[in-house]
């Protein structure tokens, strides 16, 4: 009898569950019906959603395919010859400039985001007015002009030579703009009552934003800087012209190096190594894959402490 009574209600609870969905999703035809433009809006939206992964899973699928089959041992070879072609030199070089880069934007990027939320508030002053302008402007120039200035500047003005630490530099420039504005957004879309709180018990202004702000917009501040690594991981034109395109381990900051992207820019180029530039965009997935799972552990990280 229990087992019955149980069943009954059961079968009483997924009808009710199943009447109100139908009339959920009656309500929502209707609605449609009344408001032709909802109802094309939404087919719309879920078009372009359609397109945008098929698409993506498109690309993925195509260079695994065409890349997988010609991964060989000699491509991880540790020195580069016409014969192996191998990527490990550009992969260890484009840690060294991921890092480097970071090292010198993420700071910069930061603090001046804290500064335009935190300390200038709704105050539209010169200096305030400047570094907008001054953003907005770097966000906008197309990478070739960045390494040109790299060139003219870093290579040539200071005597650093094609080098890892000028196309540092010259990157950390191209991605300032893009964590400092994604940092603006995160800080102020925190709550003002999180302030207002840390206030209450008697916090100071430096202890709140580091103690309580930036934990709570640091899932905002990871993802601009896991967007600042894809842009550094995939640029070649502006390190062309600053890093040069040298297919060895670099002994120093001051040697040059070419990065995977590089790498692989010049294989394509020259028409011999077609197969082995599918491999290294592969790797260079996968690597893009990795440098983007570590820095969401990290900001999780950072948020739960």
């Amino acid at each position: 009898m229990m087992k019955e009574k149980t069943a009954v209600k059961e079968t009483q609870q997924t009808s009710a569950v199943n009447a109100i969905n139908n009339v959920t999703l009656g309500d929502k035809m209707r609605s449609y019906m009344k408001n032709p433009a909802s109802f094309i809006m939404m087919i719309l939206v879920m078009a372009a959603a359609v397109v945008t992964f098929a698409a993506l899973l498109f690309i993925i699928c195509y260079v695994l395919i065409k890349g997988v089959p010609n991964l060989t041992p000699s491509l991880f070879a540790w020195e580069y010859n016409t014969e192996n072609v191998s990527m490990l030199p550009s992969i260890i070089n484009t840690l060294i400039m991921t890092v480097v880069s970071l090292v010198i934007a993420i700071p910069l990027g930061l603090f001046t985001a804290i500064y335009l939320v935190e300390y200038s508030g709704k105050n539209n002053s010169k200096i305030v007015q400047i570094i907008r302008l001054t953003t907005e402007t770097l966000s906008g120039i197309p990478s070739i002009v960045y390494g040109l200035f790299g060139m003219l500047f870093f290579v040539t003005a200071l005597h650093w030579g094609y080098s890892i630490l000028a196309g540092a530099f010259t990157m950390s420039i191209m991605i300032l703009p893009l964590i400092m504005r994604t940092a603006e957004e995160a800080l102020l879309a925190v709550s003002d009552s999180y302030r207002e709180a840390s206030y209450g018990l008697g916090a100071g202004k430096l202890r709140t934003i580091f103690k309580i702000v930036l934990p709570s917009a640091m899932p905002g501040v990871a993802a601009g800087i896991i967007l600042a690594i894809g842009r550094i991981v995939g640029e070649t034109a502006a390190l062309m012209y600053t890093s040069g395109t040298v297919a060895e381990i670099p002994s120093s900051l001051m040697s040059s190096g070419r990065t995977l992207a590089l790498h692989m820019y010049a294989l394509s180029s020259e028409g011999l190594y077609e197969n082995q530039a599918y491999a290294t965009a592969v790797v260079l997935l996968v690597f893009v894959l990795l440098i983007n799972t570590l820095s969401s552990f990290i900001a999780r990280k950072l948020t739960k402490s």
